[in-house]
């Protein structure tokens, strides 16, 4: 099998920082973007291609905002289209129905206005239909990974923008799994937040009631960045809910199915055995867990494409292709005609509406305090496999993902270890809509735990100031073996002081006023050096333990109360890089 190497990502916080120091321009990275644009002509990623005359406009208005001000200042970012972006056209993956947006969607809208950049309009499976990436006349959307195989869909082109390099983060829609397999397909992170938590208004619907904007990013982090920008209330959107999503926390419980899972296609046996050691690094995690009944998802997801619910597809789109002949993908025609049988008459629909009602209750309280955990996707193919059997291979690839919406459960998509060899292999993290802190919390702790280190002597260390990457004293950590692993928040219930020493440094002090969640970095370093390390430390800072946003704690600097006395408050800065 062919398989190609993926270029480095766009990392939100690695930009902000070259931003920062000067290293790099916004301008610089677009035009870097545009030529990876062009290489990458044979992915099929845009149906509206970066190109300068697009984007100028935003360069140019970044000159009008504040970077400190603007949390996605220079950030570049791809959009869906199905999505609207005031001047180009929406598509929705068919020339014929394009139209031409005077205003933006809401969430492409707050994501311009915090500083960010839109560089193009992704490809997708036309009218968001589909799961695999291979139903759009504008070409198959290839794996990022595996050109040979599936990119996963109807979010093709986004995931694959992201995961080669060409949008630090990406829209997407999900309906039924389409902001969740085209993750795991690419290996990055798909967070679908609660219905209704994102504004809905200048999204082309697939199915209204059920539809959602999500992110692909590269990491948990710049996900969650995304989320606080989009997520709010739009009194314009008759769908949009007043949904706050609380900080990292845990949850009481995992819930695991017991039924042993299914895959399918030519690397069943592959993704068998990547869902066998991902249980394994569950069970690490040393959370309870629980395993239950799980039919009912899948009786639940039946109503989705076997039942009524697509009728709401049909009742968008009907009248376009009773008009247009011929002009739609001739599978995406198919499924959406399924949604004129008689059979699914209102009295059909009323009886669906009860059933999910039934499951959506039950899935409520168990997850009240829990999060479940499943396999993102139910296998992948090679393009050639999914054209000779179109339908099947989409009904399998959603086994674990269509229930998610109709149950108004939110879900994030993370990476386990591949099945092979640049092939990617994906969990998913569901709980109900106010736990939206939970399935942040878990996917945290399996991404970045460092389970690989357990038992062996290594402690994770917090650093806020001159040790983190980029600042003076960085090398301590290096030459102290330390290894760095993720940026994170302390706790809101911290105040940060700047010390007047030579140089000066920021002090962490626990308050029981009002504190604030302020941004430091975790790093792996062999116990044997902490002692060594500690030593370096000159009062009034020390070692003790600090408190995370996910209610965690870790080793960190300290800092004895008494200098609050001499040292200026800095805590509104949010951190040091920024103070």
């Amino acid at each position: 099998m062919k398989t190609v190497n993926r270029p480095k990502p766009l990392s939100i916080s690695e930009l902000k920082k070259k931003y920062q120091s000067k290293e790099l321009t916004p301008e610089a990275v677009i035009e870097d973007l545009i030529n990876r644009a062009h290489a990458d002509e044979e992915y099929n990623i845009w149906i509206t291609a970066p190109s300068m005359e697009l984007i100028q406009p935003y360069l140019d208005q970044l000159s009008t905002m504040d970077p400190e001000q603007k949390p996605l200042w220079g950030i570049p970012f791809a959009i869906k289209d199905n999505i609207d972006l005031a001047g180009v056209e929406t598509t929705a993956g068919c020339t014929e129905f394009a139209y031409l947006p005077k205003g933006n969607a809401t969430s492409v809208n707050r994501l311009i206005e915090a500083g960010a950049i839109p560089v193009g309009k992704t490809n997708l499976d036309q009218f968001a239909t589909g799961l695999v990436g291979t139903r759009s006349p504008f070409g198959e959307a290839k794996n990022s990974l595996n050109p040979e195989l599936i990119s996963g869909g109807s979010s093709s082109g986004s995931a694959v923008a992201v995961a080669r390099g060409l949008a630090a983060f990406s829209l997407g829609t999900d309906t039924a799994g389409s902001g969740r397999v085209p993750a795991a397909l690419n290996r990055l992170v798909g967070f679908k937040p609660s219905l209704g938590a994102w504004p809905l208004k200048g999204v082309v619907p697939a199915c209204a009631s059920i539809d959602s904007i999500n992110v692909f990013a590269n990491s948990l982090e710049e996900a969650l960045v995304v989320d606080e920008v989009i997520r709010g209330f739009d009194e314009e959107d008759p769908w949009s809910r007043r949904i706050k999503r609380l900080p990292n926390a845990l949850p009481e419980k995992i819930l695991l199915v017991k039924e042993e899972p299914r895959f399918f296609g030519p690397f069943a046996a592959e993704y068998k055995k990547a869902w066998e050691l991902t249980l394994e690094r569950i069970k690490e995690l040393d959370l309870p867990i629980e395993f239950i009944d799980g039919s009912y998802f899948s009786e639940a997801a039946s109503v989705l494409y076997d039942g009524p619910w697509v009728a709401e597809r049909w009742s968008d789109l009907g009248d376009f292709i009773e008009k247009n002949e011929n002009v739609v993908f001739p599978v995406t025609e198919t499924v959406l005609r399924s949604g004129e049988k008689p059979e699914y008459d209102a009295a059909s629909v009323f009886k669906a509406i009860h059933k999910l009602q039934e499951f959506k209750q039950l899935a409520q309280l168990q997850l009240e305090n829990a999060v479940l955990i499943m396999p993102t996707a139910g296998g992948t193919w090679t393009r050639d496999q999914v054209r000779e059997n179109p339908i099947q291979t989409n009904s399998d690839m959603g086994l674990y993902t269509n229930h998610c919406n109709l149950l108004d459960l939110c879900a994030v998509a993370i990476p386990s270890q591949d099945a092979a060899e640049n092939l990617p292999f994906g969990i998913t993290v569901f709980s109900s809509k106010e736990n939206e802190h939970l399935i942040a919390g878990v996917a945290d702790l399996f991404l970045y735990e460092r389970r690989a280190n357990k038992g062996k002597n290594t402690a994770l260390i917090a650093v806020c100031g001159l040790h983190m990457r980029g600042f003076p004293l960085e090398k301590q950590m290096i030459e102290h073996g330390a290894e760095f692993v993720r940026e994170a928040k302390t706790a809101p219930k911290y105040k940060m002081v700047r010390i007047p020493s030579t140089p000066p440094k920021p002090g962490l002090i626990q308050t029981t006023d009002a504190g604030a969640s302020i941004e430091l970095e975790l790093w792996e370093m062999p116990l044997s050096n902490l002692g060594y390390f500690a030593e370096l430390i000159p009062s009034p800072l020390g070692i003790g333990k600090l408190e995370l946003e996910d209610g965690t704690f870790v080793i960190g600097f300290i800092c004895e109360g008494v200098a609050a006395e001499i040292a200026e408050d800095i805590t509104h800065t949010g951190g040091w890089r920024y103070a």
